[in-house]
């Protein structure tokens, strides 16, 4: 059984949990969400707090994972999710056209990737990228869709990293003796 799951989720003020049968509903400031619960696995609101419950003992490895996308649903829709990455290398820039995130990555041509619906995508500098929006999921994706484009190589470091993110160098040749 999930230890965190044995504590409540905290509603903050303005954010409202409607629970349709195993549906369960978050609406607040930044919009909507709604997640369908598995069988055996319940939703309780009382007051200003909701509890993850199970039927029986068999659903308990359900218990964690739908306390934490509840959680993350709640923080979502009252605070929201952001995700910085920075680009690393010569040339390499980012900029935004419409629906579109534009990426010159030291290819020959440039990367486009379509930005999904939810998401806000802003470019600072030309080489920060924040993807900011309330599905910790899509944002987490798109993110590492992005990044997956040119990740940091280990002997320059070149490349889209997170912000703060730690790039373990190599050393290079030798050289001759």
């Amino acid at each position: 059984m999930s230890r965190k799951a044995k504590s409540p989720i905290n509603l903050p003020k303005g954010v409202e949990v409607k629970i349709e049968k195993n549906t369960v509903t978050v609406k607040g400031p930044k919009g909507s969400l709604s997640q369908e619960l598995t069988h055996g696995v319940k939703a309780l609101v009382e007051g200003s707090e909701m509890k993850v419950t199970v039927a029986s003992e068999e659903h308990n490895n359900f218990l964690g994972l739908y306390w934490s996308l509840l959680s993350n649903m709640v923080e979502g829709v009252s605070a929201g999710f952001t995700k910085t990455l920075e680009m690393i290398g010569v040339g390499f820039r980012a900029s935004i056209k419409g629906n579109l995130i534009d990426l010159q990555l030291g290819y020959s041509h440039p990367v486009e990737l379509p930005i999904p619906t939810g998401l806000e995508v802003k470019v600072e500098k030309n080489v920060n990228i924040m993807v900011s929006g309330m599905c910790k999921q899509t944002v987490g994706q798109f993110a590492a869709d992005i990044r997956a484009k040119r990740p940091p190589e280990p002997y320059k470091g070149k490349g889209v990293r997170y912000k703060g993110e730690y790039v373990r160098k190599k050393a290079g040749k030798a050289g001759k003796k």
